[in-house]
């Protein structure tokens, strides 16, 4: 079963993406001319993914393996250059209209820049619902302070400036702003990175209660993989601009298949010895570059079980019949125990 045939989530998706790529070019394009060719950095490279309706899917993987440039992607803040977004089962393009793009919205990481410091609170509110005309321009007064109270702020809040507010009430300002157009997709980039410890809390219960009161379908990109566990229902692992694994979150948890997943899971910080995964070989080395990816595997230059095939074979994310719904982009991801390393990782090594 691959991705494309299995399709890792549920029926009835209302966001997918199949085979999508976002390169950015790099170096002068004077110098691409002259030598023939132009150096492009593949920062998102052949995804599928899919998120189902009132699901919770967590994208994680270390800094730099796309997942910021995939969920800008999704939302069409970032063109897509090869591959296709769907909406609703509906193909939409560079340019999605109105309701398409009320469709899918975002909550990004750093709530000190995301929102204008010029505009109040509640102007801020009331422009999305006038342009988007979400309400009667008689209720928008109304509506704007329904959604700070639906994101537990004071309706007085609509007369303050984001200056105004703490880290913590500037996030749920955002979220209010994201669900003044009533999506039926959030995406949120790291909510809570930027936000001290003891708010950090707040505001996942609050995604959490928003998502059961709303039904909406969240996409929670986070490095927090301890949140991940206690908010989502699936979890996707991307590196190096692909997805590598997709489980349920339980099962990815206790039995994850692919070996960076088991060194994510490796580096969680534990009280007690004997805990699954404990023992698991740590990640050693840094990303390859995405100018220069290795052959075969992308993760062979870190993998510990490294054979010769994964120098020579890129795998396909695919799954096996005893284990439903979980897929993975490893020779031996469903192997009944997996193989001795050959010494093809080491740390750095380019291809």
């Amino acid at each position: 079963m691959t991705a494309a045939d299995g399709a890792p989530g549920p029926a009835g998706a209302p966001l997918s993406a199949r085979e999508v790529s976002v390169f950015f070019p790099v170096g002068s394009q004077v110098m691409a001319r002259v030598q023939g060719e132009e150096r492009r950095l593949r920062a998102v490279d052949g995804v599928d993914l899919e998120i189902g309706r009132g699901e919770a899917l967590a994208l994680v993987g270390e800094s730099g393996s796309g997942k910021s440039t995939l969920a800008l992607a999704l939302c069409g803040l970032q063109p897509v250059d090869t591959g296709e977004i769907k909406l609703n089962g509906k193909t939409v393009g560079a340019r999605r209209s109105q309701a398409d793009r009320r469709r899918v919205q975002m909550v990004f990481q750093d709530p000190y820049s995301s929102l204008n410091p010029r505009l109040t609170v509640g102007g801020v509110l009331r422009e999305l619902l006038h342009v988007h005309h979400v309400v009667p321009r008689g209720e928008v007064g109304t509506e704007s302070e329904r959604l700070l109270t639906l994101v537990g702020l004071p309706e007085e809040a609509v007369g303050a400036y984001p200056r105004q507010f703490s880290g913590g009430q500037r996030q749920r300002i955002a979220i209010a702003r994201a669900l003044a157009l009533r999506p039926e997709v959030l995406i949120a980039d790291e909510p809570v990175s930027a936000l001290d410890v003891s708010v950090q809390a707040t505001i996942l219960n609050l995604l959490a209660s928003l998502r059961a009161e709303l039904g909406l379908s969240l996409l929670l990109i986070s490095h927090n993989l301890a949140v991940v566990r206690h908010l989502c229902d699936r979890v996707a692992v991307m590196y190096l601009g692909r997805i590598v694994e997709v489980a349920p979150t339980e099962q990815l948890f206790s039995d994850p298949r692919h070996p960076y997943t088991r060194g994510l899971l490796a580096a969680i910080p534990r009280l007690a010895a004997g805990v699954p995964d404990a023992e698991a070989p740590a990640i050693s080395g840094d990303p390859p570059s995405p100018l220069n990816i290795p052959s075969g595997c992308r993760f062979r230059t870190r993998c510990p079980i490294a054979q010769q095939r994964c120098e020579e074979e890129d795998p396909e994310l695919t799954g096996a019949a005893e284990v439903p719904g979980h897929l993975a982009a490893c020779h031996f991801a469903f192997a009944p125990a997996p193989p001795a390393g050959t010494g093809l990782a080491r740390a750095g090594e380019q291809a």
